[in-house]
């Protein structure tokens, strides 16, 4: 396993976050999100978008835990979006 793999297993969020994002991975455009999200043109492979992305979030769910004035919901759920539909594109380690 990986460590965004890792990373992904060991996520706990709240129902409500998890559930909103779930929604929101049925209309993913990933050129769309990705750009803004990351900021870039460019959008690289999917463990490395993972990696930005899931730094983010933690950036968010201590500003959330906190009470911080720069915690915004709907950014913490397109992340959550995100995160999700790029973990689908992750490879799969085949068992045999």
């Amino acid at each position: 396993m990986s460590n965004i793999e890792h990373v992904l297993t060991a996520l706990r969020r709240p129902k409500l976050l998890i559930r909103a994002a779930r929604h929101g991975v049925e209309t993913y455009n990933r050129s769309a999100m990705l750009r803004r999200l990351l900021r870039t043109d460019s959008i690289p492979g999917s463990e490395v978008v993972l990696e930005r992305l899931v730094d983010q979030e933690a950036q968010l769910e201590d500003a959330r835990q906190g009470a911080g004035a720069k915690y915004s919901f709907e950014r913490h759920i397109e992340l959550l979006v995100a995160i999700m539909a790029e973990a689908r594109l992750l490879p799969r380690n085949a068992k045999t």
